[in-house]
């Protein structure tokens, strides 16, 4: 199953399960693919997070059953997975603009959330560079923290700022930002901000060590100032290099962002010649 068929097959599994409990790990494992990479990747195909798209979704077909049944507003809210009429209203408010009681009683007009439909149209070449490259063992020194892969998008910036602002940046300066989700199965992965590891230097309070493991990685190179040339290519990475790639698929859960030293150039990470890389680890498909 390939990138774009493994995401359709997710969207008909939400579909047929909307109602069910769902989180990203079940949806993962359905298709065969890390939780990391499956939330990552939809994100990037679909504009929104697994958790905002069966969000939106539950509340479409809710606001359709309030006004084309007479089913109790309670008993719609427990089976789009509300457990109390006030959590339900409030969630329902802030999509339709309108309460349940109000909609139903044709006071506003019904917004409605259509399921997605994964369509690939060709748009032209592009060029898009990378190499693919063994890279032996290595070890970091890093802050860690478990992130839901529902959030993280909002949450790892904030915890960039919180470890400069806690001045760990004197013992770890930031050339790594790495992903791990090594079982591939978890609700939650690791994220840390992380330095290669000297052996002689002690490792200060708070701190640890984390060996990343051999592995065959696609490395991504990106110019420019960040955070866009970063964003810009991993965005490529899943929106176009995997759909289209017929010779490597995602072979382990991890996620490597390099990033060169901001001293190196006049106008630091903004410098429009500012040089980052983001490595993908990938395995050759098989027939």
């Amino acid at each position: 199953m390939n990138w774009i068929e493994s995401i359709s097959e997710a969207i008909r599994y939400i579909e047929d399960n909307i109602t069910e409990e769902l989180s990203v790990t079940d949806i993962a494992e359905k298709i065969f693919m890390s939780p990391y990479y499956f939330q990552k990747g939809f994100s990037m195909l679909c504009g929104f997070s697994v958790g905002e798209y069966i969000r939106q979704r539950r509340l479409s077909l809710a606001g359709s059953e309030i006004v084309s049944t007479d089913n109790k507003i309670i008993d719609i809210a427990l089976k789009y997975g509300y457990d109390s009429p006030d959590s339900f209203t409030k969630a329902f408010t802030r999509f339709h603009g309108v309460t349940p009681t109000a909609l139903r009683k044709n006071e506003a007009m019904l917004k409605s959330f259509a399921h997605l439909k994964i369509i690939i149209s060709l748009e032209g070449g592009y060029i898009m560079d990378y190499k693919v490259e063994e890279k032996d063992a290595f070890t970091i020194l890093g802050t860690a923290k478990m992130f839901s892969h529902d959030t993280a998008q909002k949450e790892i910036p904030a915890f960039w700022t919180e470890h400069f602002q806690a001045g760990k940046g004197e013992f770890v300066s930031g050339m790594y930002g790495i992903c791990i989700d090594e079982s591939m199965s978890m609700d939650k992965f690791e994220y840390l901000i992380a330095d290669n590891y000297i052996p002689t230097k002690e490792i200060p309070e708070g701190f640890v060590t984390k060996v990343i493991p051999k592995h065959t990685w696609a490395v991504f190179p990106c110019k420019g100032a960040m955070p866009n040339a970063l964003q810009d290519v991993t965005n490529k990475i899943f929106s176009e290099w995997l759909p289209s790639n017929k010779d490597y698929e995602i072979s382990a859960g991890y996620n490597v962002e390099f990033y060169s030293n901001p001293v190196d150039y006049p106008n630091g990470t903004a410098d429009e010649n500012y040089y980052s890389e983001v490595w993908i680890p990938v395995k050759k498909v098989t027939a």
